[in-house]
């Protein structure tokens, strides 16, 4: 397929999980597009990967933290200008911390909003002039299925997410006479680094049984970025122009 020709996308969380798979697929499916991530080796092995397909030379991307609202200004307009404008801006990046909630310092509480929700707002605002511009423009944030289904131990990640899922349905009706459309997935059970990583980050005390109601109902384990990457490229593309102001939950049926 080839529904992304002509089209110019940045994708945030660019360098691993998620983030990464959705470039790849954009890629092969045509579209030129920009990544961004803190993490300035990930993105290395992302242009490795798209250099393993034929796709490098459609492949840019920059390293940056989406919380600094300079940096998104200053290096979004130039990544926009040496794009020659912009058609579909995927949200991807985020983090996850895990403690007791009357143990989460608010520090903790203010990295993982700043990241997920103040992050995917900068970004957006950022975007939005030029996404507009083209009377088709399409935007897909983040959400999770925390935001709907109380994952224990991740109070300001559920949070953050569930500001993620509003923001969007916000978006999706100011801009809708504009021709913008905007749509959250909520991922669950997906191999990523917060997937890999969450294990380590939860109370030594974590009551395992609350996690039970997560596990997939199809398949043998989680799923894999793919499963995710190609939702969003049908949702970002014409073939999902009468979907918008909703979440897609992807998750394998743990929440059903």
């Amino acid at each position: 397929m080839d529904r992304f020709v002509d089209r110019r996308i940045i994708v945030t969380g660019g360098g691993s999980g998620i983030g990464q798979g959705t470039v790849l697929r954009l890629l092969a499916e045509g579209g030129r597009v920009h990544a961004v991530d803190v993490d300035g080796e990930g993105l290395k092995a992302t242009k490795e990967m798209a250099a393993s397909c034929d796709s490098a030379e459609r492949l840019t991307s920059e390293t940056l933290d989406i919380s600094n609202e300079s940096a998104v200004s200053s290096q979004i307009a130039s990544s926009i200008d040496a794009l020659g404008g912009l058609d579909v801006l995927v949200n991807a990046a985020g983090i996850l911390r895990a403690a007791h909630t009357h143990e989460c310092s608010l520090e903790m509480w203010n990295q993982v909003i700043n990241v997920n929700l103040t992050g995917t707002f900068l970004m957006t605002r950022a975007a939005l002039p030029a996404l507009l511009s083209t009377g088709h423009g399409v935007i897909v944030n983040f959400s999770s299925t925390s935001a709907s289904f109380a994952h224990p131990y991740m109070a300001a990640y559920a949070a953050s997410k569930g500001g993620v899922d509003a923001f969007t349905h916000a978006l999706a009706v100011e801009y809708s006479k504009q021709g913008l459309r905007a749509v959250a997935v909520a991922p669950g059970g997906i191999t990523s680094g917060i997937t890999k990583t969450t294990p380590g980050m939860l109370p030594t005390d974590a009551d395992w049984s609350l996690f039970d109601k997560m596990k997939p109902i199809i398949g043998t384990g989680f799923g894999e970025p793919a499963d995710v990457a190609g939702v969003i490229a049908m949702l970002a593309s014409e073939d999902g122009r009468y979907i918008t102001a909703t979440s897609v939950r992807i998750d394998g049926g743990a929440h059903g």
